[in-house]
């Protein structure tokens, strides 16, 4: 718990800095900007829960119903703050909301862990994130401000800690920070896919250069380490893949078929749907990652295969 609570006054201290001074970039009012950043600072010692085991452990001694209504419970509030506070808390979205945190919550203080049920609260979570439906729920006071990723922030922290802590069994990590050997297998696995996606990306009419790189996309690594490739490796390799592996006794079908499945997932990339060419590409990300968490057995070195990519592509190619 002490660590646990270092880094989210750590990160209170940085949020709320980084915060003032976007809004005051921005000249966004006072009246919305406090509860906006109220409710981020809010979700991040919940967002950093699975990571740690004092907050799980916790969680795990209560009744597993209990445990369901207090995931529940801290997945409504920083909407909750925000909303109220700027008039944007309407009853279809927190009922939509409500929904969506108790279907996630309770699924495995209700179900037992089992391949049937293992896969549909899988196809729950994507669903619920590909329906785009947080854009409805989490509306802004501000205009141009998205606050849609409050929503698939709870998302992802709700659905770990009901697998890790509800379902149990999980042998997949939640952590932030790759070892030194996660690190290599990342970066190996990396440089492995780079000719391997750069022919699709060609193949596939793709490719858009920059006319001058975006050296600033390198200061969102850590985002896109902690929070895209940390909850989309943990997800597809570190439950999926692993789950199907065990399931099928194939290590290869297992990679191929979790592979498809994450490009499938991306179906809808861009607003288009279906963007083929973004699913093909997506799915040669998901064998190299897949091969990295195969290599390691670490849901960490496959996160770092993702994030490099994500921030190659952010840097040197239109978006």
């Amino acid at each position: 718990m002490r660590v646990w609570l270092a880094w989210v006054a750590a990160g209170w201290v940085a949020l709320a800095a980084a915060a003032w001074v976007y809004a005051h970039f921005k000249a966004y009012p006072l009246w919305a900007a406090l509860p906006v950043a109220a409710a981020f600072l809010i979700e991040f010692p919940f967002y950093l829960s699975p990571a740690f085991a004092g907050p799980r452990d916790w969680l795990a001694r209560q009744k597993k119903s209990g445990a369901a209504f207090w995931l529940a419970l801290s997945a409504v509030a920083p909407w909750v703050v925000y909303s109220a506070a700027t008039g944007q808390a309407h009853l279809l979205n927190a009922g939509l909301l409500l929904g969506v945190c108790l279907l996630v919550s309770f699924w495995y203080a209700a179900l037992p862990a089992a391949p049937v049920t293992d896969l549909l609260f899988l196809g729950l979570v994507a669903g619920i994130y590909i329906s785009k439906v947080f854009d409805s729920i989490y509306r802004s006071p501000i205009p141009k401000l998205q606050l849609s990723v409050l929503g698939h922030l709870m998302l992802i922290r709700t659905a770990a800690l009901a697998v890790l802590v509800l379902r149990g069994g999980v042998t997949a990590e939640y952590r932030f920070i790759p070892k030194r050997a996660e690190w290599a297998a990342g970066i190996r696995y990396f440089a492995m896919m780079l000719p391997v996606i750069a022919a699709a990306y060609w193949a596939l009419g793709l490719v858009r250069w920059r006319p001058h790189p975006s050296y600033v996309a390198l200061a969102a690594f850590p985002l896109v380490l902690w929070v895209v490739a940390l909850s989309e490796e943990f997800f597809f390799r570190g439950l999926l893949q692993e789950w199907l592996g065990a399931w099928t006794g194939s290590a290869n079908a297992a990679l191929i078929a979790a592979s498809l499945i994450f490009g499938s997932a991306h179906l809808g990339f861009h607003r288009i749907f279906p963007n083929w060419r973004w699913a093909i590409v997506a799915g040669i990300l998901g064998v190299f990652c897949g091969l990295a968490w195969r290599s390691s057995r670490s849901v960490q070195a496959a996160m770092v295969t993702h994030a490099l990519t994500v921030t190659a592509w952010q840097v040197f190619l239109q978006q």
